[in-house]
């Protein structure tokens, strides 16, 4: 069985499956003060959100957080794009390797780190149609095996 992470309010686990994912970094964001009341209630969706470099600056798109309840006229507006807080070196470097042909920055999951939001993004290179068979075939074997391994060790 699949370790679940405990402190992640929200995965995108379609990334894997679409993306190899090569490289890891973690971010902070520049949110209003509806928007991590509504991320720590866990009403965010990574499913179409992606990354961009512009301006020498590293912004997150489609990353989409429920309105608050609570929030009256200063509610902010679900999918606006979000600024990232990286080290400029890690910037410099995301620049250089999401020009290469291929590669794009994939937001996989976001959580809460000493009560401060982090998102983690990754240098994804996209998977062909074929690949994203063989995973699924690997994944398969994988899980008959450990069926298997149980039903024999009990």
């Amino acid at each position: 069985m699949a370790k679940k992470d405990s402190n992640a309010i929200a995965t995108n686990r379609k990334a894997r499956h679409d993306f190899f994912i090569e490289e890891t970094y973690e971010a902070g964001l520049v949110l209003q003060g509806t928007e991590i009341k509504s991320i720590r209630a866990g009403r965010v969706n990574l499913k179409d959100a992606f990354a961009r470099v512009s301006n020498g600056e590293v912004y997150v798109h489609n990353m989409h957080i429920s309105t608050y309840e609570q929030g009256n006229r200063y509610n902010h507006e679900p999918t606006r794009s979000r600024k990232l807080l990286l080290h400029r070196s890690e910037i410099n470097k995301l620049i250089g390797q999401t020009q290469m042909k291929g590669y794009s920055l994939v937001p996989l999951k976001i959580y809460i780190k000493n009560g401060v939001a982090k998102l983690l993004i990754g240098l994804g290179k996209g998977k062909k149609k074929y690949d994203k068979r063989e995973d699924l075939k690997q994944k398969a074997a994988k899980r008959d095996v450990e069926r298997a391994m149980k039903e024999h060790f009990q």
